[in-house]
Parts: C-alpha cells; structure tokens; sequence
C-alpha cells in the first residue's frame, strides 16, 4: 500500500514507519474505533475462559458484538482463529453482556443483542493472498484490513473486499463440528438476502441501483440483516438504506428530517420512533415504480450532498 505526496505536479513517495510493537497498533485503534469502524469501545484484553480477545467492542447501529484481533504473524488461520472466537462468544453470551454492562453501566440484555451479525475483525500490516482467499466467501462474518503508519503522523486502514464471484459459506467443504454450528447462527448478509434473486421487488431494486452506481459509482454497498446500505469507501457511516416494503422499497436518509430536503412532491415522511430505536432522525422515502425511481435519484443526490458537506468525502 504504497502512499504518494503530490508536488508541484510529482509524487515522491511517503516512508512508512513500521508499528514497533503490535499493542501500538492496538491502543490507536482502541483510541479511534468509531473514527474507523463506528464502533463502540468497550473493554480490552478481555479473557473468557482460556482465550483472550484484543478489543471487544460493541456495533450500536446492529446491536452486535464485534472482536478485533491484531496479528503480525502472517502464518496465522484467519479461518480456524475467526470460528474459534465466534464459538466463544456463542457459548458464553453472558460474559459479553456483563461486560458491556460493566464497562458501559448500562442494562443490556440477551434479547437486546443480534448475534447472527456478530463479527470478528483482523487487523494487520498484510494478509497473504491464502489467508485472503479462505475467507473469500459472500457471507463470511470475518474482515480483513491492513493496516500502515506513514512519517507525517499518516495512518492508513484499508478493508479488503471479497470478488463479487464469491461462493456462499454454505458451500465450503469439510465444514462440520462448532463451525458448522456458528456458521448456522452467525452471517455476513448479501443483498439477495434483502431482495431475493428475481420478482418485481429486485428489479425494482436492481434499476434503482443501476441509477445510483452511474451517478456514483464510488459508492459501495453494505448489506445488514434488515437492510442494504450505501457509502463511500472507507467511511463507515450508510449515506442511506434501502429495504423491502409492501410493494416495493423503502429508502431511509438517515441524520435528516423531511424538512432538510428540497420535496417538491411531499413524499419524505419522518420515522417517527427513530430517535427512540436508532438514537437518529431518520426520513423515509417509498419506490414503488419507474417514476418513484427517478425521484428517490433526486433526494439521494441531497443526501449525497449533504454527507459529503458533513464529513468531508
């Protein structure tokens, strides 16, 4: 991941300064886990039974846990490491509400928790293209990101994606035991998981995602359980989300209100329970057809906008 200055027209290329030690790495992603992943920090080293885990943290917006494990040897299962940590969690929910409760003085409870989108997240210098390519599978609850430091206080984390000709988890073979149970519980969701494979509702869905992608085709999509969001690389926060609804779909503009929209037809409506559910306001916008489309085009340019405004991007 090599970084370049540009200069009066010329890159020169910024030194990178290695991490001496790997809980340097650690304590500046403990610092800035809601800078870079919009995470909850809540207790690090945290030991159950025989296993330590890095950070564990919380996902708010999917109401998860996520376990971050920071490797510098690259001989390490990503794979074997990954559904260990899961069956851990898995086996011992308990001990992970206690700690969020602990750390947080909070009350949270079993059923408060979603634990098919739980995750594990390794963070490193770099992957070997094995370890890429055992974790290359559309529903994997695993990421990979590498991570380096750069002179000039430069810091760089980079997701890698998995290739869009990714097979499902389900057909790995030889999968049995606690993995074959995690795997049951536990998933990373698809967009076919949200809009099915064919019928009106996906390609409703795939003409509205055709629109979006010409106009901004840096956008990347980010499917949940209930929903399919949409960002811009590396920046974690959904521009906004889609979902099936009766007869079509459902767009949520999130952090907005209707009011912050030019709505010349009055369609947005407020999700009134927002705040109480997602701690944000939230507008909403029905596509029910072609022409619905074409509108939904235009508030999500606003939207678009409007985060770019906000963020930076």
């Amino acid at each position: 991941m090599a970084m370049f200055k540009k200069e009066n027209g010329k890159l020169s290329q910024v030194k990178e300064i290695a991490f001496k030690k790997e809980k340097d790495l650690q304590e500046l992603t403990e610092k800035n886990l809601e800078t870079i992943f919009g995470l909850e920090f809540v207790t690090t080293e945290y030991q159950v039974q025989n296993l330590f885990i890095d950070t564990l943290a919380f996902d708010q917006e999917n109401k998860t846990f996520v376990i971050i494990e920071y490797k510098r040897d690259r001989s390490f299962s990503v794979v074997d490491q990954g559904f260990s940590y899961l069956s851990l969690m898995l086996n011992n929910k308990a001990d992970f509400i206690l700690a969020y409760n602990e750390a947080k003085e909070k009350t949270l409870r079993r059923d408060d928790i979603d634990w098919s989108q739980a995750r594990i997240v390794f963070i490193a210098r770099s992957f070997t293209t094995h370890q890429q390519n055992a974790v290359n599978f559309k529903n994997m609850p695993f990421e990979l990101w590498e991570t380096v430091q750069f002179e000039n206080e430069l810091v760089q984390y980079r997701q890698i994606e998995i290739s869009d000709s990714a097979e499902s988890l389900e057909q790995m073979k030889n999968i049995g035991g606690e993995t074959k149970k995690v795997a049951k519980e536990v998933k990373k969701y698809t967009e076919e998981d949200i809009v099915g494979t064919s019928g009106e509702i996906h390609d409703l869905y795939g003409s509205l995602k055709e629109q979006i992608l010409q106009m901004y085709p840096n956008l990347i999509t980010n499917p949940k359980k209930i929903y399919i969001g949409y960002q811009i690389p590396d920046n974690w926060r959904n521009i906004f989300n889609t979902n099936k609804s009766r007869g079509g779909l459902l767009l949520h503009f999130v952090r907005s209100k209707p009011k912050d929209f030019d709505d010349p037809q009055k369609k947005l409506k407020s999700y009134e329970k927002a705040r109480e559910y997602y701690g944000q306001d939230i507008t909403m916008l029905e596509v029910k057809n072609e022409s619905d489309i074409r509108y939904a085009v235009l508030m999500i340019q606003q939207a678009y906008d409007r985060f770019v405004k906000e963020f930076g991007n």
